[in-house]
């Protein structure tokens, strides 16, 4: 057996890196960045300044707090993802062997803020959380798990940022970001395929890398526009983040593929891969009725930048794997409202529509089942006292009867499997946050 070029390693392997998440929000973002802002499905925006988050989602509207202000806060994203196979074939067209597989994984999502008055007119602050990340995990022996198995991304971006209160009306701010990538993939390997016997000798290829030698650097600005007390306009920017990943690649070989080991196309090695996070840009706009506060929030995230994916290793004898993202820009709005039932107690309620950022079924993976969803939210605040309150939030998102017809880009025709079926996905967002004013 003549094998000269790396076979499903140039196909599962660039599939998968850095291709991550569970369906809470479009590509592989986490929006989930307070329980405050989770009551009113986000619609809020930058434009309430309620509490020290804020400083997230746009500097500037720090100048909307007063005094000392930090919030702790937690997110348990519960998500589902069932898999019905429809006919997923290996390049023979005979059908794949496996069964159909959840997806979903449980998460727990983490943020914490502070914003502090310097002087009148001068704010600083400091967010750190997860703008991107989560995952997925199927049985090892299911229908796709060629093109996946378990999947993890994690991010920690740290932000300070500083704002100005111009005069009564507008205020500007900006910060820089600090960005950590770790990302874990695993997938089966056919090598049953490659002795001429598909789906009779999996192996496993299993991806560790991140960006410790090199951290990611990004920055954001925004503006405030306040007409009058009962009226604000919100407009945030955070620029795109280049990650510069490097880590390993280590393969668990079946014992029949003794041939194929020989050649050494999957002997353990380093890897290394350049991808960008995209860009967003936010609206919101806020505006008081008495004890109601009506609020609406409209974001535009930059996915077009995730074109295609493309894998160095340091083993000669493996090529460049390049995998066609072709992801698309993608839109989200929001609209929210607060209810005041006196100074200690609010409650809050939202609906938003998400986009998808995948383009169709042909380039959906199962490590990322994105769709369009609609999030409809509910949650409350209450203020203990001057000093501590806390926030609590609840989402329910509907996601859109999801197919994939996703087939491997290899070099190798006989590895060419189609993975075709439907996913019934749904996500459950359960958030709480310590708030405290000093």
């Amino acid at each position: 057996m003549s094998i000269t070029r790396p076979k499903l390693l140039r196909s599962v392997i660039a599939a998968s890196v850095l291709t991550t998440s569970m369906v809470h929000a479009a590509g592989f973002a986490i929006i989930e960045n307070s329980a405050s802002g989770m009551g009113s499905a986000f619609s809020s925006g930058g434009a309430a300044g309620e509490d020290a988050s804020t400083v997230w989602f746009n500097p500037a509207s720090m100048t909307l707090l007063k005094g000392q202000n930090a919030v702790v806060a937690g997110h348990l994203i519960v998500p589902t993802a069932d898999f019905t196979n429809d006919g997923s074939t290996n390049a023979d067209g005979s059908a794949l062997s496996g069964p159909d597989s959840q997806g979903g994984k449980n998460a727990f999502v983490p943020n914490l803020y502070y914003v502090g008055q310097v002087t009148d007119s001068i704010y600083l602050g400091v967010s750190l959380n997860a703008p991107f990340g989560l995952g997925t995990k199927y049985d090892d022996d299911w229908v796709g798990r060629y093109h996946a198995v378990n999947t993890e991304l994690t991010t920690i971006n740290f932000n300070p940022a500083i704002a100005w209160r111009i005069n009564e009306q507008w205020s500007i701010g900006a910060g820089a970001s600090l960005q950590y990538v770790d990302v874990t993939l695993t997938s089966a390997v056919d090598t049953g395929a490659l002795l001429g016997s598909p789906n009779s000798a999996d192996s496993f290829a299993s991806l560790t890398a991140d960006n410790t030698d090199s951290l990611s650097y990004g920055w954001n600005v925004g503006l405030v526009y306040e007409p009058q007390k009962s009226t604000r306009i919100s407009l945030a920017y955070r620029s795109s983040i280049s990650h510069d990943v490097k880590g390993d690649a280590d393969f668990t070989m079946n014992s029949a593929s003794g041939p194929i080991v020989s050649t050494g196309i999957f002997t353990d090695t380093t890897l290394y891969a350049t991808v960008e996070l995209p860009a967003s840009a936010s609206l919101s706009l806020f505006q008081n009725f008495s004890d109601f506060d009506l609020m609406a929030d409209v974001t535009w995230t930059n996915w077009s930048v995730f074109e295609e994916l493309r894998i160095k290793y340091d083993n000669p004898k493996q090529p460049d794997s390049v995998t066609t993202e072709n992801y698309q820009d993608q839109w989200r709005a929001a609209l929210g409202g607060r209810y005041h039932l006196d100074e200690a107690i609010v409650f809050r309620a939202g609906l938003a529509y998400d986009q998808k950022a995948v383009k169709s079924a042909e380039y959906r993976t199962p490590r990322i089942p994105d769709n369009d969803r609609i999030w409809t939210s509910l949650g409350m605040g209450w203020q203990f006292s001057e000093i501590v309150g806390m926030d609590l939030g609840y989402s329910h998102l509907f996601v859109a009867d999801t197919s994939i017809n996703n087939t491997f880009e290899s070099s190798q025709a006989t590895l060419a499997h189609t993975l075709k079926g439907n996913y019934d996905a749904s996500v459950d967002i359960f958030s709480a946050q310590l708030n405290v004013k000093f």
